[in-house]
This record gives C-alpha cells, sequence and structure tokens, in this order.
C-alpha cells in the first residue's frame, strides 16, 4: 500500500552549539520586534524542497549523504544584516565557496533523483533570526560569531502550526566522511 502522507522537507547544515548560543543572546540584546527565531530552528538551509511524497524521504536522505561525503572545511562569518518583507537574516561570507559547492551539488543530485526543482535565483548563504509581519527596519550590530563550522548537515520535516512552524531531524549525515 502506498502512502499519500505528504512531509515538508528541507535540508540545512546545523550550526554548533557555541555559535546558537551566541546568536541566541545577540537576538535578545538586539531584535526586540517580531518572532524571534529560536535555537532548536537556526540553520543555514541548503535546498528546501517543500511537501514532498513522505516516501521520497529516502532519496533526499540519500541524496544529503552523498553531496555531504564530499563536503569539509566548511567556514562561514556574518558579514550582514537584512531585511525582507518578512524576515530578518544575517548574511554570511563563504570561505571558499564551500557551503555553496555543497549546496549545489546537493541540488543537482535532488533534481537527478526527480525530487526537487532547483531555484531560479543563486544560493545564499544566509541564517534566518527573526520573522515578522511590519518590516522592523531595524540596523543591529553584527554578533560575534567568528569562524562558523559545521561538522553536520541534515534533513529537516518542518511542521507548520499556529506558533511558526516546527522543525525535527528527520537524520543527520557528517560533512566530508567525518
Amino acid at each position: 500500500m502506498v502512502s499519500d502522507e505528504r512531509l515538508r522537507l528541507f535540508c540545512a547544515l546545523r550550526l554548533p552549539p557555541e555559535v546558537v548560543e551566541r546568536i541566541v543572546a545577540w537576538q535578545l540584546a538586539h531584535l526586540p520586534s517580531g518572532r524571534i527565531v529560536p535555537p532548536e530552528n537556526l540553520h543555514v538551509t541548503l535546498a528546501f524542497l517543500g511537501h514532498r511524497p513522505a516516501e521520497e524521504t529516502g532519496a533526499v536522505v540519500s541524496a544529503l549523504r552523498e553531496a555531504a561525503a564530499g563536503a569539509g572545511g566548511i567556514v562561514l562569518r556574518a558579514r550582514g544584516y537584512r531585511e525582507t518583507r518578512s524576515v530578518a537574516m544575517l548574511m554570511l561570507d563563504d570561505e571558499g565557496s564551500r557551503a555553496g559547492a555543497l549546496a549545489t551539488g546537493l541540488q543537482g543530485l535532488l533534481e537527478a533523483a526527480g525530487v526537487y526543482r532547483r531555484e531560479e535565483r543563486e544560493w545564499l548563504p544566509h541564517l534566518t533570526v527573526l520573522r515578522f509581519r511590519d518590516r522592523p527596519r531595524l540596523r543591529p550590530p553584527l554578533p560575534e560569531l567568528g569562524e562558523i563550522s559545521p561538522s553536520d548537515a541534515a534533513v529537516f520535516i518542518s511542521r507548520l502550526g499556529p506558533g511558526g512552524a516546527r522543525y525535527e531531524v528527520l537524520e543527520t549525515v557528517a560533512l566530508g566522511g567525518r
């Protein structure tokens, strides 16, 4: 029997705990309005797949595992703060474009598996820190994060609810075959 269950999926780099702690302290000190992204939801998205049939999760995990095996030495740094119409984000520098290569490789594998359609815009390394209805037009100082070196990535399920999305890790994979 084939299930008709659909899951809202994305693949992302997970952040080291000490980086999450620094971001949370910065959010509390400098983001007075809107809905702060909670610590457990902080990540750097590699590919957002949207609602997919549950039986495709194996293909998504396999693609992430394959792409991540060749990735390593990812170093990100906060370089700016930006607001869009509904979110605020920290823009990240991607040393050596290694995170970008991971994202591009993963997206290609997901497309080849028939579970993803690449966005027209180029992948942008960023970290969403705030959600809002009315743009607050803040100008906070950048947080002191230093080098951000994720050691793993994950496939997440995003469950939408009245208080916002709740993310659950479906499976983690090491970067660079670690």
